[in-house]
């Protein structure tokens, strides 16, 4: 749909473009709420919809921390009977993820605190949820006007927007990505099903 076809609606085509416009907006912003974190979290965890993640199996010699610890045995300097190990920053948080993860990696219905889900990922990325309404809101709008040059340009200004907090704090950088294409999928997704709906209804 263009502007130009706007002339030559009448009465009822008007109100139909409008519901049509209202609709697919609102599945696009508050549906993709609900969709772009689901996503977040099953990223976080490893998981795909149709395949649960499964930690990759080390042999001993290769297995992290597998000898210096002394598994099974619970040797000194190992793990078993120790404070969790830091890492060359300090990180206690990060020590114990580590640990927890040259065990088997993420539990059974747990979500990891690493990649998309890290909580220094969520603080540096703060107002995403905000930012992912106007981003959804502006792509889907730029379709069902006929302008999709508009996503083109929504992505640009939230790259540049976030490009000093991922250059100094690049473990964000998984949760943007992620965050965004879902985002963007969505939003082209319900554009693409509202102009499909215009297209057959009203024109």
């Amino acid at each position: 749909m263009t502007w130009e076809t706007l002339n030559y609606f009448d009465g009822w085509q008007w109100f139909a473009a409008v519901a049509i416009w209202l609709v697919t907006l609102a599945l696009s912003v508050i549906v993709g709420s609900w969709v772009v974190p689901w996503v977040l979290r099953r990223a976080g965890r490893g998981d795909l919809p149709w395949a649960r993640y499964k930690p990759p199996v080390y042999p001993q010699s290769l297995e992290p921390g597998g000898e210096a610890s002394g598994e099974p045995g619970g040797e000194p300097g190992g793990e078993a009977g120790g404070e969790p190990e830091k890492d060359d920053k300090g990180s206690g948080a990060e020590g114990s993820v580590k640990a927890g993860s040259a065990k088997g990696g993420v539990r059974s219905g747990e979500e990891s605190p690493t990649g998309t889900m890290h909580p220094a990922a969520v603080a540096i990325l703060r107002g995403g949820a905000w930012l992912g309404v106007l981003e959804r809101l502006a792509i889907t709008g730029s379709l069902l006007a006929g302008y999709p040059y508009g996503i083109a340009i929504v992505i640009a200004i939230k790259g540049l927007g976030r490009y000093a907090e991922l250059r100094d704090q690049p473990v964000a950088s998984e949760r943007f990505v992620v965050g965004t294409l879902a985002s963007l999928i969505w939003s082209v997704a319900t554009g693409l099903l509202g102009l499909a709906a215009l297209n057959v209804l009203v024109l």
